[in-house]
């Protein structure tokens, strides 16, 4: 190995160490984020919405470890950048773990009810960079002064062999060390396996198990569920690390704008009486024609009812949520405490929620997007005014109220797809959740609508299948959908992107009409 090459090694494995006894500190102390992820988590809190919005759309649910990736990567430059410098100056390696460190502590202590404790993993992690490159770099000093002065006996601990072996040994126990510190912190940070397991084991009373109402689905091969499993359900937020929280240490703290504040515990929440409705959630950063969008059974309590134990005050007209991991969102009041079935869900599908989609309690609020009501891991509740908050999303660009458009889609057949000519069936679904969906019509080649015909719902508040029997030409065509509303609003065929509020636009594919193939007689 090179002499400069050595360099750089010793500063890659003096970061890899320094990183490792972060991590295992921060998972001994039951800190969620270690604090590389906390600088992750800072970066995605400052990117602007644009561009956050075009790394979903790009990236989708494996944005977030894209981004942990290019971090280690970059950390990885910069600590074998450390290793070089130390070569010329002790101090200017020292410069580089210092502004690391800094950064990390900015980072942590910028996370939702960070304590001065929490810096601790940081300072650990600078003090490890600091001992362990002094300890790399020593035998390295030692074999530049060898290979610059007299020659020596090979039995001298001086001599370059044996610098070169404890430079070699030391790396070795340095790594090994490293590994064993990332494998102790995940061990020791195993909650998540034991939240999980408390939700196998969970029954919730009242909950009761999804059956889809009869009709709600059209017959038509290939046609999306009209019940979205848990596991195909859409996931967006911006946890980097998904919170995991027993249900015994859940708490729910309503304040702000009320006569009196009140503060439910898991079991407070559960003893009340339950609510359960099919709701379609969508998120605001799907595309026309997208897939961030699913239908499921939920069960929990009605928000409106805790809001009048509370007592709001006049002049209130937005609700601050904030998640266990920071995450804000502005709800307005009036959705929350009017006829629709706003609640704190605990179940999905007959299932206790997914830790990834908000376990043990989210906010499920028809008729808006998800960014300004879909609260996940939900821990408080603030009754107060727009004008004197900003949610996560609305100060990144985004419009404040965020009710959901009306949209449609094209799910049979895909597109590029191919059907018979002469008489082929399309379908697909539309949605305009709280109001509902009166009509939809599909169109070939830019000419007359078609009416399709509509599958059944239980409520305005879940999509509705659709299909249409249609007389195709053979050749490549083009495929058309809108829809209009229950209040009799058309669906706009203006595109507009998702930023502020929501894409807009007919869902518009390409697809081929081949002639039917004649049986041999």
């Amino acid at each position: 190995m090179s002499t400069s090459r050595a360099w750089s090694v010793a500063g890659l494995v003096a970061g890899f160490v320094g990183l490792a006894v972060s991590y295992s500190l921060a998972m001994v102390m039951t800190i969620r984020d270690s604090p590389l992820v906390a600088v992750a988590d800072l970066v995605v809190r400052l990117t602007p919405g644009p561009v956050e919005e075009r790394a979903i759309r790009f990236l989708g649910h494996q944005d977030k470890t894209v981004l942990l990736v290019v971090m280690l990567l970059i950390s990885a430059a910069v600590f074998a950048w450390a290793g070089r410098l130390a070569r010329h100056a002790w101090w200017r390696s020292t410069l580089v773990f210092v502004v690391l460190a800094v950064l990390g502590g900015v980072a942590v202590w910028l996370q939702r009810g960070a304590t001065a404790l929490d810096a601790l993993p940081v300072a650990a992690g600078f003090a490890t960079w600091v001992v362990c490159l002094s300890l790399l770099t020593e035998p390295l000093r030692r074999h530049a002064l060898a290979l610059a002065a007299a020659p020596v006996a090979v039995t001298d601990p001086a001599h370059p062999d044996h610098t070169r072996r404890t430079f070699l040994l030391r790396v070795g126990a340095m790594t090994a060390a490293g590994l064993v510190l990332g494998a102790t912190g995940r061990a020791i940070g195993r909650g998540r396996r034991h939240v999980e397991e408390t939700r196998r084991l969970l029954r919730l009373p009242g909950v009761t198990q999804p059956v889809a109402p009869k009709g709600t689905r059209v017959e038509v091969p290939d046609m999306t569920p009209w019940v979205t499993p848990n596991d195909d359900f859409y996931r967006i937020d911006t946890a980097l690390v998904v919170p995991t929280i027993e249900p015994s240490d859940w708490l729910l703290r309503i304040h702000g704008m009320v006569d009196r504040e009140i503060v439910l515990t898991y079991q407070d929440l559960i003893d009340r009486r339950l609510t359960e409705a099919w709701v379609t959630l969508n998120c605001v950063s799907n595309e026309v024609g997208g897939d961030l969008i699913g239908n499921a059974w939920w069960s929990g309590v009605r928000i409106a009812g805790l809001l009048s134990v509370a007592g709001v005050h006049p002049g209130a007209d937005a609700v601050l949520q904030t998640s266990e991991d920071g995450w804000t969102c502005g709800t307005p009041l009036e959705v929350l405490t009017d006829d629709r079935n706003a609640m704190l869900a605990v179940a999905m599908n007959g299932r206790p929620l997914p830790i990834d989609h908000g376990f043990p309690v989210r906010t499920i609020v028809p008729g808006l997007y998800g960014y300004v009501s879909a609260c996940k891991w939900v821990v408080d509740l603030k009754v107060t005014r727009f004008a004197d908050i900003e949610a996560y999303w609305t100060g990144k660009g985004w419009s404040e109220l965020g009710p959901v458009k009306i949209a449609s889609r094209i799910d049979v057949p895909g597109d590029g797809g191919e059907i018979d000519s002469g008489g082929a069936r399309v379908a697909g679904v539309a949605w305009a959740q709280h109001t509902g969906i009166a009509r939809v019509e599909v169109s070939v080649d830019g000419g007359s609508w078609t009416p399709a015909r509509l599958a059944r719902v239980p409520s305005n508040d879940t999509w509705v299948q659709w299909m249409a029997d249609l007389d195709v030409p053979p050749g490549d065509h083009t495929l058309t959908v809108r829809a209009t509303d229950a209040e009799g609003l058309l669906q706009t065929g203006v595109e507009q992107d998702v930023l502020p509020d929501g894409a807009t636009g007919w869902h518009t594919i390409g697809l081929t009409a081949r002639e039917p193939q004649q049986e041999d007689g």
